[in-house]
């Protein structure tokens, strides 16, 4: 009696020892997926913040170069017959300015240089 007394009481503790260790392994896993649930969801905050940025940064370099055409076409409709170098000249060293400010590539530069030594 003594013997299977012991052998139950055995049985009993390693049990409940099996039971508690798999629910901490529960609770632990939870936590571990909470945690990267979270760096998931700060990763793509991040990534959101930083295209709605470039967004943004486009957005204002078409306003520069679309306000830089219209200032072109006001010069051109503004430039006096008599005196086309002179406009032209100007309308060069504001295109330089704009290029060097970074408002213009290099291929647009070239473009609108063209334009202006064409027209």
């Amino acid at each position: 009696m003594g013997l299977l007394r012991g052998v139950a009481r055995t049985a009993v503790v390693a049990g409940t020892a099996t039971a508690v260790s798999n629910r901490v392994s529960r609770r632990q896993a939870g936590r571990w997926a909470a945690q990267e649930d979270e760096q998931a969801a700060q990763q793509q905050a991040y990534a959101d913040q930083a295209a709605y940025q470039q967004q943004l940064a486009a957005q204002q370099q078409l306003a520069q170069q679309q306000a830089y055409q219209q200032q072109v076409a006001q010069q051109q409709a503004a430039a006096p017959a008599g005196q086309p170098m002179d406009a032209k000249l100007t309308q060069l060293k504001t295109l330089a300015d704009l290029k060097a400010s970074g408002v213009l590539t290099d291929a647009e530069f070239e473009q609108q240089k063209a334009a202006i030594l064409a027209g």
